[in-house]
């Protein structure tokens, strides 16, 4: 097989043929691929998407306990309660790298990841049987530590399974679990505070994170048999669903992931002195903090003038109404192999909703902009599944790279924070001029970096340069994966070129 990365798939019952082992040939159709990959997507998102929204819920429901007597139960202060919110992020941020590094030695990133979800589900039921602050600072720090390994993990994860041009809408839909947090987690958080209080002579507070903890323990066991874990070392793989799951992405890069990565260190050193790597940093940084709004959300919903329980509900409409607009995006920058224009248009849509904010006062107009401020997330959304796209081999550096860079989204959080100051109250106007701002730059840098992948193309295209360093145990195991000579291998992936 000889066919270019950036090559669509056979159709009708054209046949592709791969070779593993000298003599032992098998071939696949399209419709063989699609049946993998639908199997895949049965298995991989249902589960990744409930323990994504138990993540999230997880990681606020401190927020949701202050509302219940946790902050006077603890005798905190503003310093200490305020202390107990960022250091979670202190965690969350410095070991994303570390775990993604490991992530990408191990052989079972199924075991991997739910030991970590069980893990952090024992820190977040700890959390009832603390006394003082001392004690919750701890567990904040310890559950951002554990609950860095899910999420750049899963990223990690799913480029080991899926091309380019379908990472776009896979990354989307785990992300969706994220807004739909967002708009029923409170939701979750009212029914447990409400109805538990006093139950067992336990305050309701606590019970919020016993039961939530205690379910995200079961549900990480119930998720490590149905999870798969790499295309060569998932046991509930046929054979040759096992070598089509290689060759298919072979075909989309040009050479396999090698199955005895290089040093953790080695890739380390590749991701740092990327320069693609630090502009997918800088946008997703200014673009998580030009979308810090939604830290506040309940209050720019609030300056509508309703009730609280009001407030509370009208909340939820724009969160559903980013899921709804986010999936045909994603759906659409793959299929066009697209990504920039993708990026820009929901950021630019939040960019009116900011202007509409400030400039009128009126109920309606207010409400409309918040669904056009949510339509931003489907920008950081893009920027997710362009790193895979941009940075594909080695393995090693790309477990950094996506480590690296959801990181500096996270640090882009706490500046954003500290915009939306009480006294620029009820309406906000500076907060949202300073995010306009901030998102703003993103576009720019993204457009950096699109310019920046062109000029590589054209690098590529008069043949000054390679896409990416090739290790010779990978191309000889693409080389047997495909039966091929080294040669044939080697000039197929130097026909590797990115999107943008």
């Amino acid at each position: 097989m000889s066919t270019a990365p950036d090559s669509k798939a056979a159709t009708g019952n054209t046949k592709q043929q791969i070779e593993v082992d000298e003599g032992e040939t098998t071939s696949w159709s399209a419709e063989d691929e699609k049946q993998l990959v639908r199997k895949l997507d049965i298995r991989i998102f249902p589960v990744i998407i409930i323990l994504f929204i138990l993540n999230f819920i997880d990681r606020n429901n401190f927020a949701n306990a202050r509302l219940k007597g946790l902050e006077d139960d603890l005798n905190l202060s503003d310093v200490e309660y305020q202390t107990c919110i960022s250091i979670l992020l202190v965690g969350y941020v410095s070991m994303q790298i570390p775990s993604n590094m490991i992530l990408n030695t191990v052989k079972r990133p199924s075991l991997y990841l739910c030991t970590c979800v069980a893990a952090w589900g024992v820190v977040s039921a700890c959390t009832a049987a603390t006394f003082n602050a001392p004690g919750a600072i701890m567990c904040r720090f310890f559950l951002g530590c554990i609950e860095a390994a899910f999420f750049p993990g899963c990223l990690l994860f799913l480029s080991r399974w899926y091309t380019r041009q379908e990472m776009q809408l896979r990354v989307t839909l785990i992300n969706a679990g994220n807004l739909a947090a967002q708009a029923f987690g409170g939701l979750i958080a009212a029914g447990i505070l409400g109805d538990m209080e006093g139950a067992a002579g336990i305050r309701a507070w606590r019970w919020l994170f016993i039961i939530e903890g205690v379910l995200t323990i079961v549900i990480a066991g119930l998720a490590y048999p149905i999870l798969p874990d790499y295309p060569t070392t998932t046991k509930w793989l046929s054979q040759e669903e096992s070598r089509i799951a290689q060759a298919r992405l072979v075909k989309d890069v040009g050479v396999a992931d090698d199955d005895e990565p290089m040093s953790a260190f080695h890739g380390f050193k590749l991701a740092v002195k990327d320069p693609k790597v630090w502009f997918l940093a800088a946008t997703y940084f200014l673009t998580i903090m030009g979308l810090s709004f939604s830290f506040f959300f309940p209050t720019i919903t609030q300056a509508l003038g309703f009730n609280t329980t009001n407030t509370l509900l009208l909340t939820a409409p724009p969160w559903i109404f980013a899921i709804i607009v986010s999936i045909p995006n994603a759906w659409h920058a793959d299929r066009t192999r697209e990504r920039y224009f993708h990026y820009l248009w929901p950021a630019v849509a939040c960019l009116v909703g900011y202007v509409i904010s400030i400039a009128t006062e009126k109920i309606g107009p207010r409400y409309f902009s918040t669904f056009l401020m949510t339509t931003g997330y489907a920008s950081g959304f893009v920027v997710l599944a362009w790193i895979s796209n941009t940075i594909p081999r080695p393995p090693a550096k790309r477990a950094v790279a996506i480590g690296l860079i959801n990181a500096c989204g996270n640090i882009g959080s706490i500046p954003g924070t500290y915009i939306w100051r009480s006294m620029y109250g009820p309406y906000y106007a500076v907060p949202f001029w300073a995010c306009f701002a901030i998102l703003a730059a993103a576009c720019v840098v993204a457009l950096g970096l699109r310019q920046y992948l062109i000029l590589l193309n054209k690098r590529l295209d008069r043949e000054e340069d390679v896409a990416f360093e090739l290790n010779d145990r990978a191309v000889e195991h693409t080389a047997k994966l495909d039966n091929e000579d080294l040669e044939e291998v080697t000039a197929r992936a130097k026909s590797f070129r990115y999107l943008y």
